[in-house]
């Protein structure tokens, strides 16, 4: 049995590195955008072609702490998928794909200029994921990761309903567009999580109430499930509550800005990595299903600074798993010390 299953999306992603032109733009979310000529054949400075998505990204943060682990999504019956298989197999990272006879794998082109990027993406099979792809009999483990990109986040209930029934631990990563668009459900099945974990802006949609209302936030999110809750939120960064006290650190110092892509992936997969090395087992009532909040604030210590130093470290290189930590790189002295602050909430 696995120690832990990824589920979500897998992709190919390819990272294009150039002078970019910046304009200002109001009508974009940033305020800015990039401007290319149209009809014109344009050099860049450097490509690099890696994996993505949430599934496959988690995937790898847990092979590289030495965890028995398994990625299920779904990709075409093309060379992109192969590739992805072929990577993750090197990681150490058994691939549970289904297949798609009709879409191609998920694609993604993305426009590197000074640690930011623009994502052109093609969501391609992992948007058909349905409840007859998915292969129950090898799904069973100690833990699942679980982050449902575009329509596959129908299968929530499905998919939780097979871990309460066999004793699956579940860690949620919900995207903002499962949250803009099944607010209520998530809501109803926050019941049936291990550990949460949101941004600050994911948080305060989920439950209705601005975040810089943070305690009322927790208190709300802490009465619905009985796991633990991670809010990170940017270079603030990040507040986890156990039900009694919440842990406030910041980030480790970033020794430069190479692409953000897939440091909130790499967060939450190295807080449930440091919970499942160093947590107390947690207990299970006779009388429910719901996992009891039994860990103790060393584990927790332990998951945050790994989960921060994870972060930092992906944000230091291109692509989303170039930069995860391995067991041993994470005993370097630099990602020892870590200012964790306990109150109670």
């Amino acid at each position: 049995m696995f120690d832990v299953i990824t589920i979500g999306s897998v992709t190919r992603d390819n990272f294009l590195e150039s002078d970019f032109p910046i304009i200002n733009d109001s009508g974009a979310p940033s305020g800015k955008a990039i401007a290319l000529p149209f009809g014109e054949k344009l050099e860049v400075k450097k490509v690099y072609s890696t994996i993505g998505g949430n599934s496959a990204n988690a995937s790898v943060t847990f092979a590289r702490q030495d965890l028995r682990t398994a990625c299920f999504g779904k990709v075409g019956e093309d060379l992109a998928g192969r590739e992805i298989a072929e990577r993750l197999k090197k990681e150490k990272v058994q691939s549970l794909f289904s297949k798609s006879k009709e879409k191609s794998t998920a694609y993604s082109v993305l426009l590197l200029e000074k640690g930011e990027r623009t994502i052109l993406g093609h969501h391609g099979a992992s948007d058909t994921l349905i409840k007859e792809d998915i292969p129950w009999s090898k799904l069973k483990a100690s833990w699942w990761y679980l982050s449902l990109a575009g329509e596959s986040d129908k299968l929530l209930g499905i998919l939780l309903a097979f871990a309460r029934k066999n004793k699956i631990k579940v860690a949620f990563n919900p995207s903002g567009h499962h949250i803009q668009h099944k607010r209520k459900e998530i809501l109803a099945h926050l019941k049936d999580l291990a550990f949460l974990v949101l941004n600050a802006g994911e948080a305060a949609d989920l439950v209705g109430i601005p975040f810089n209302k943070e305690k009322e936030v927790f208190k709300k999110l802490d009465k619905l499930t009985p796991g633990i809750v991670a809010v990170t939120d940017g270079p603030n960064g990040v507040t986890v509550s156990d039900g009694k006290y919440l842990y406030k650190a910041g980030i480790f110092k970033e020794r430069r800005v190479a692409d953000r892509t897939g440091a909130g992936d790499s967060f939450g997969s190295g807080f449930v990595a440091g919970l499942m090395s160093r947590a107390d087992k947690p207990n299970r009532t006779d009388k429910s299903d719901r996992t009891d909040r039994t860990y103790s604030s060393e584990a927790i210590k332990y998951a945050i600074r790994l989960a921060s130093a994870n972060a930092t470290s992906v944000v230091e290189h291109i692509g989303a798993t170039e930069g995860i930590l391995t067991k041993r790189e994470f005993e370097n002295p630099r990602w020892h010390k870590f200012k964790i602050e306990i109150k109670k909430l």
